[in-house]
């Protein structure tokens, strides 16, 4: 028998999770925070850019929204939107409740700009530092309020028994598993940038959340639309490292190996285009010159205000021979954030009864084909306080399925379990061939390929777990299926081959777990 838990049983530490535990125990609940590695080890402990707000003179929740919905290219939900905008002012509140310590000048808070946003509206916390003091300060009162945590504790399915999920985690022990059945699941589990060879993100970031709900029968939306970051260190022996977006909002310019900037000439706001605009230059820009990097140059920015605006980029910089005061800057384009995911209501609800989902994890619409810079940290506390409070007063809901649905078939393979070079293949194979731009001969090879993975990774018996490298090749599959049927160029999701937006697709895609066997 399912041990019981005593209130929702949270997946994930990042900004979602976290403030779900802190704000379902605020409503009188016992939450209990599941993590896979260490509590502070997240995607939002890396996020540098800040978090978007309309907060500041001369700003509005309008001018937030208008803003997201021209960047999501006619795929954002409208409703959706509008709650992420109008209640931003009153999450930014909650966290300076929690004790996160924004930046100030004179009193006020410190405001930036960045690509696509119209006004300066990006708060900071020891400016480049927003994740890393946000995570910091919402895991001190998760642990002040003895809220219950269970480190390196893996989620391993999940199992529909009546109108609720059971979940089945590893224990940290190692010693097998065990099923537990609390009165609801959050899924908190962040996105799968990781699952790409260039990417951005800490190396847990792999997506199995995604991979476990839909193998529990969850709705899956908008899993095409994968936001690559154009301007990620790279310099051969050092990790990739995020150079965040803010440098070029405070004056940066991209420059090629011959030091020209080349950008105006693919769109008039330049180095404050899109981030998918500026990464398919910066990607034909490299094809041109077969140069693997290109070069921030922030060099214009006086030196006092570059490092005291981005201390932990200078420093990382130094720490490879680098003065960004003085020197260019390696970079080229990496995987960042995963738009699609578990498919949820406004109030966070998924298609499984008692299962939730918050943060990248979950698809809400809210981000369309091309999410708005700063606004990920924003949607998990928006949804994450819609969950909680749904988690408090619970009521029935969960996302209405798009008009088309792929039916992606389960297979039964060989049970290898994990094998870290298969990982590795796929994350070159996504790359190379569902990376910033795709055809749909690239993506149909691919996919072949996936299936080849798949029937050597799956177990040989749906009674058995499937182990983490059939979870990638799983999504893998689940991104490239997705991109490969949607015959378009829209936001994030470029096919050379269909390079335009075709007003047939202005909608969602959906994926579901089909009934055959492959």
């Amino acid at each position: 028998m399912p041990a019981p838990a005593r209130g929702p049983l949270i997946i994930g530490s990042g900004i979602a999770g976290l403030y779900v535990a802190l704000r379902s125990r605020e409503l009188g609940l016992r939450p209990t925070v599941v993590t896979k590695s260490r509590l502070e080890e997240s995607n939002t402990r890396y996020a540098q850019g800040g978090i978007a707000a309309a907060v500041g003179p001369g700003d509005s929740v309008q001018s937030h929204l208008r803003d997201t919905l021209r960047a999501g290219a006619g795929l954002v939900d409208v409703a959706a939107a509008r709650c992420l905008t109008s209640e931003a002012p009153a999450r930014i509140a909650d966290l300076v409740r929690y004790g996160v310590p924004f930046d100030t000048v004179e009193g006020s808070v410190a405001l930036g700009r960045e690509a696509a946003h119209s006004r300066a509206r990006i708060l900071h916390a020891g400016g480049d530092a927003t994740g890393l003091r946000i995570e910091e300060t919402l895991r001190a009162r998760v642990v002040e309020e003895g809220i219950e945590t269970r480190e390196r504790c893996v989620l391993r399915a999940l199992r529909v028994r009546g109108r609720r999920v059971v979940a089945v985690l590893s224990r940290p022990d190692g010693r097998g598993v065990e099923e537990v059945e609390p009165p609801s699941v959050v899924l908190a589990t962040g996105g799968a940038g990781g699952l790409y060879r260039e990417s951005s993100n800490p190396s847990i970031a792999t997506g199995e959340g995604v991979a476990v709900a839909f193998r529990a029968g969850a709705l899956l939306t908008d899993m095409e639309f994968l936001q690559f970051h154009p301007t990620v260190f790279l310099r051969r022996g050092a990790p990739r490292y995020l150079i965040t977006e803010a440098v070029r909002g405070e004056g940066a310019l991209v420059r090629n190996a011959a030091g020209r900037r080349f950008l105006p000439a693919y769109d008039p706001a330049a180095e404050l285009a899109p981030r998918d605009v500026v990464c398919r230059a910066i990607w034909s820009e490299l094809r041109r010159s077969g140069e693997r990097q290109v070069f921030l140059d922030a060099t214009s920015i006086p030196r006092d205000r570059l490092y005291a605006r981005f201390p932990q980029v200078c420093q990382f910089l130094r720490d490879h021979g680098i003065d960004p005061a003085e020197q260019m800057i390696p970079i080229s384009p990496a995987a960042h954030y995963m738009i699609g995911g578990v498919a949820t209501d406004r109030m966070g609800r998924t298609s499984l009864p008692g299962l939730f989902a918050c943060g990248e994890v979950a698809s809400t619409g809210v981000h369309g084909a091309n999410r708005l810079a700063s606004n990920s940290l924003l949607e998990g506390l928006v949804f994450g306080e819609r969950v909680a409070r749904v988690l408090h007063r619970p009521a029935p809901g969960g996302p209405a399925p798009p008009r088309e649905c792929l039916p992606i078939d389960p297979v039964l393979g060989e049970g290898i379990g994990y094998d870290a070079r298969t990982t590795l293949a796929i994350q070159d194979l996504l790359w190379e061939k569902v990376g910033i731009v795709r055809d749909a001969e690239g993506l149909a090879g691919a996919v072949e390929r996936l299936r080849t993975f798949r029937r050597a990774m799956e177990p040989g018996s749906p009674a058995e777990l499937p182990g983490a490298t059939a979870n990638h090749a799983l999504l893998a599959t689940l991104i490239s299926r997705a991109a490969l049927a949607r015959s378009e160029s829209r936001g994030a999701h470029y096919r050379r081959d269909h390079p335009r937006p075709r007003p047939a697709w202005r909608r969602h895609l959906g994926l579901v777990l089909g009934a055959g066997r492959g």
